[in-house]
């Protein structure tokens, strides 16, 4: 079982090249190939005229490692540490996904075409059930830093943190409940800024399912309290990453497994914590002729938002975007991650979702991803997904 010992970056490459990398395509190009033939097994790729290997991201079928077993890691991230790539995810198996035998797990490949099985993240974990990995390298303290959503009891929710000085750990626990804004996060997801500095964007069920993003320490072991406003009410699944000067914060409705998949709200900002803001039918996931209008809470009134523990009332502290008034996505997923991976075309931001009840067989952990590049217009808003059943990319080795 491999240990990977190289000291990572989140692009491998240094800031100057990253951003000459970003800044050379205004706007995303990828070269896409659809087609409606079945395509045994994953795909390689093969060689360009160039001498560049081009592989094919498959998303009709199921992800395998190099021994042919159905590659089981959702709801998690794909990282890009020191030359090689870390799909990161949980583990479910056969169980119903509420099950307390849900694991964390990490598969590595350095072609995004051959995955390899490196083992379980999480040591000496606490009973319980366990969502949502997110792995960071912290370039302060050289560590490879695991983030986590889990419950002692549903809907309990709580945040765990882990570390470890290899990308596959094992990950020791250092804190099964970081002390964050409210009580009780739910889904949640990392992001590290240029500049270093971590932040942590999550879904907080004690008040109405509402977005925010708080700063981490330098450590990324806690939060520093300092927090955005609420982006909005009634979501998960947020997503928190940069582009440019832009930071864009993505999330969805709160829905129980997702079976028709999810839409995807966009809000941008031009700092970390805000103010964020959304534009009319931002919605990146949705059928154009079933758009709904957004709910908007106003500041002096007071929102009623349902919970499991009943009917949560507040008040906002500014306009609040209410979410999941409809839900028809185009894409029948439910995102999970936008990975920021350097590629021969430029950088590639690939926005991952997890196809739940996508399994014939109907074994959860056997549920299909969905991987595509997300492009953007010349303002720099998301254009609408595509639904891709294949496309290719040219990996930087």
């Amino acid at each position: 079982m491999r240990r990977n010992t190289v000291p990572g970056r989140q692009m491998g490459l240094p800031p100057a090249v990253r951003m000459g990398l970003e800044r050379c395509l205004p706007a995303l190009l990828v070269v896409v190939a659809v087609s409606c033939g079945r395509e045994p097994g994953p795909q390689a790729g093969k060689a360009g005229t160039d001498g560049q290997r081009t592989i094919t991201i498959n998303n009709v079928e199921p992800r395998r490692d190099v021994t042919g077993a159905i590659v089981d890691a959702h709801d998690g991230c794909l990282q890009y540490f020191g030359g090689r790539y870390y799909l990161y995810g949980t583990a479910y198996g056969t169980s119903d996904r509420l099950s307390s035998t849900n694991r964390y797990r990490v598969y590595s490949s350095p072609d995004l075409a051959r995955w390899t099985y490196e083992g379980e993240l999480l040591r000496g974990q606490p009973a319980g059930v366990y969502y949502r990995p997110y792995v960071v390298f912290n370039p302060k303290t050289h560590q490879y830093v695991l983030w986590y959503n889990w419950y002692p009891e549903l809907w309990d929710g709580q945040t765990g943190v882990a570390v470890s000085e290899t990308p596959v750990g094992p990950f020791t626990i250092v804190n099964t409940n970081v002390k964050l804004s409210r009580l009780h996060p739910g889904d949640g997801s990392l992001f590290v800024d240029e500049d270093g500095t971590g932040y942590f964007i999550y879904t907080a069920i004690d008040e109405g399912y509402a977005i925010r993003v708080e700063r981490l320490t330098p450590d990324f072991l806690g939060s520093t309290g300092e927090r955005s406003d609420i982006l909005a009410i009634g979501t998960e699944a947020p997503v928190l990453f940069r582009r440019f000067d832009l930071y864009y914060a993505l999330c969805g409705p709160k829905c129980l497994a997702c079976r028709g998949g999810s839409e995807v709200q966009v809000f941008t900002s031009g700092a970390p914590l805000g103010p964020f803001v959304t534009k009319p039918g931002a919605n990146i996931n949705r059928f154009p002729e079933n758009y709904v209008p957004t709910v908007t809470a106003q500041g002096n009134g007071s929102v009623r938002v349902p919970t499991p523990a009943g009917m949560y009332q507040y008040r906002p502290e500014t306009n609040v975007v209410s979410i999941g008034a409809k839900n028809t996505p185009y894409i029948t997923a439910q995102e999970t991650w936008v990975a920021k991976i350097p590629a021969s075309q430029g950088v590639l931001y690939i926005w991952m979702a997890d196809r739940w009840s996508s399994d014939p067989g109907e074994i959860n952990g056997h549920d299909f991803q969905y991987w595509a590049p997300l492009e953007f217009d010349s303002h720099g808003d998301i254009l609408p997904i595509r639904a891709l059943k294949r496309w290719q990319l040219s990996p930087i080795p």
